[in-house]
């Protein structure tokens, strides 16, 4: 809950308190009531209900029940007052906020849509806000949805089954799609209804279930994870070969280092084309290229310096963390500058 609401109704709570109390108190004392009825006659007089005194009131104590009136029903006017107020401009800024939500998934292009907001979508977005990605989550969860609000990232309130969700979160101009739903019954009906409203879609997803991976794949995912299974193979590969593990989970940090691994494609106009790997020592890009990913599909591992870099190739590339974003300007700097080396 925003802040400012909780200040408002805590500032209610204590001039309501304070009010009752102080009129508990003075009838308590000046006409000697009992504390249940010096608070009976105090609520009855704040709240105007116009019942009658429950018994005559001397004069001290019209005096003092003329000012409770006074200070009481001002406060309590108050206090609905800010009521109302907070209501009408919570009404106000959901209405805006979703205008402006929308306007902002509008403007978005590229961009890639997380479908669940769950474990597994949480840490996809995660993921992808700190690589500084443009996504959206949709998610039919309003708790989920202001956790993703909170942490920053966009978010919409709506069944991502629906074609016309997808159409709002921008399905058709959107480059992936991470579908990360409770089951793989609705992992598939979405995929499907994805890959239909844009074909060139880059799907990705997650199966509980070992025989729903094939299925997620004729559907039209591209990649699907089975957390279980890897889970399983990684549990005895962490009492095999343990470093290694430790190494693939966190590149660099189990060895002390902070390092990261990147992606390069090189477009058939770069500089780079038909340079070899051994040039990239040269231009200033401290990385280390692990692999070459060719566009027929092809990969070569640890490349050797005379290689031969082509267009539509993907260089898997290692370097340090801190300069994750120089990794990719350097190599690009170097691909459309034309430097010599």
């Amino acid at each position: 809950m925003d802040r400012r609401v909780i200040r408002r109704i805590v500032l209610i709570a204590v001039l309501i308190t304070l009010t009752l109390c102080i009129g508990t108190v003075g009838f308590r004392l000046v006409e000697g009531y009992t504390l249940f009825d010096a608070f009976y006659m105090t609520l009855i007089t704040v709240t105007t209900v116009g019942y009658q005194e429950i018994r005559h009131l001397s004069y001290t104590g019209r005096i003092f029940n003329s000012f409770l009136i006074l200070f009481g029903v001002t406060a309590m006017f108050f206090a609905v007052g800010i009521m109302t107020q907070t209501i009408i401009e919570l009404q106000l800024e959901d209405r805006f906020g979703q205008r402006r939500k929308r306007r902002a998934i509008m403007q978005m292009a590229d961009h890639y849509i997380v479908c669940g907001f769950g474990r597994v979508g949480r840490n996809a977005a995660l993921e992808l806000q700190r690589a500084d990605l443009p996504f959206v989550v949709v998610d039919r969860s309003p708790q989920r949805v202001e956790a993703a609000a909170s942490a920053g990232m966009l978010a919409m309130h709506a069944d991502a089954t629906r074609d016309d969700t997808l159409r709002e979160a921008g399905i058709d101009r959107a480059r992936g799609f991470i579908a990360a739903l409770p089951t793989d019954a609705e992992n598939l009906f979405v995929i499907l209804s994805a890959k239909t409203l844009n074909p060139k879609l880059i799907v990705v997803t997650r199966a509980s279930e070992e025989d729903a991976e094939e299925k997620l794949r004729r559907a039209g995912a591209d990649t699907v994870f089975s957390p279980y299974s890897m889970a399983g193979q990684r549990l005895a590969q962490a009492l095999i070969r343990p470093h290694v593990v430790q190494l693939l989970e966190f590149p660099g940090k189990a060895a002390g280092l902070a390092v990261t691994i990147e992606q390069l494609q090189i477009p058939p106009e770069s500089k780079l084309v038909s340079r070899k790997i051994g040039d990239l020592a040269v231009s200033g890009a401290k990385v280390l290229v692990l692999a070459i990913k060719r566009a027929d599909g092809r990969t070569i591992f640890n490349p050797s310096a005379d290689l031969q870099i082509a267009p539509g190739d993907f260089l898997i590339v290692m370097g340090e963390e801190a300069r994750r974003r120089d990794i990719e300007s350097v190599l690009l700097g170097y691909a459309t500058s034309g430097s010599s080396c």
